[in-house]
């Protein structure tokens, strides 16, 4: 497969970039990329979740009303999940929701992830650039001149820069990673997927290793 490199004003840079089809143009496997999305936000969850059940709440050792007379039904402590500010019943627990995936189906799913962007046109290569300093007003020209300023959009880069990171990192449709480190769920939950030239190589060799 392959697809034109354009400058960073939008336009044709002449030059052509070969994508491997064994990344690019496989047949989606569509139950990988759940397995993989379901992965990444089950690890994002903290597991700290915690009610109280009736033995630790506090208060309780008396009886709140006598047994008889009152019309109704006896209680024996405050603490009961029956009573306003008791224990509650079977509760939420603290606990790990970490879920594994075997290497080989995790790079076949962003594998499938990026074959289906590339099928539905929305992987773009662009030139490598870089700021001299932080400016917002300039990384946006950039996305500006492809029309994609309304768009969320995931910007590859071949290594840590932090000018484009701190000039990108304001606008709220913008995400910029090293193109190596992009789970599934960061190349599918993007529109538009911008990788500047030098990335391409370092994103094929983590999925061919």
């Amino acid at each position: 497969m392959e697809l034109i490199v354009y400058k960073t004003d939008g336009t044709d840079s002449g030059k052509k970039i070969n994508l491997p089809d064994e990344i690019f143009n496989i047949e989606p496997n569509t139950h990988l990329i759940y397995q993989a999305v379901r992965m990444y936000l089950a690890n994002r969850r903290q597991g700290t979740h915690k009610t109280k059940e009736r033995n630790e709440v506090r208060g309780g050792g008396r009886k709140p009303f006598r047994q008889k007379g009152t019309g109704r039904a006896r209680q024996g402590t405050s603490r009961s999940p029956l009573m306003v500010g008791g224990g509650t019943i079977f509760g939420p627990k603290p606990h790990k929701y970490t879920i594994t995936l075997p290497k080989k189906a995790a790079k076949l799913a962003r594998k499938s992830a990026l074959s289906l962007k590339a099928k539905e046109d929305q992987i773009k290569i662009i030139e490598d650039f870089s700021f001299n300093e932080p400016k917002t007003s300039d990384f946006l020209s950039i996305l500006k001149a492809f029309d994609i300023d309304k768009y969320k959009t995931l910007l590859l880069l071949p290594k840590k820069e932090d000018n484009v990171y701190l000039s990108g990192r304001n606008l709220p449709n913008v995400s910029i990673m090293i193109s190596d480190k992009a789970a599934t769920y960061d190349l599918l939950n993007n529109k538009i997927i911008l990788i500047q030239e030098s990335a391409v190589k370092n994103l094929c060799n983590s999925l061919q290793q």
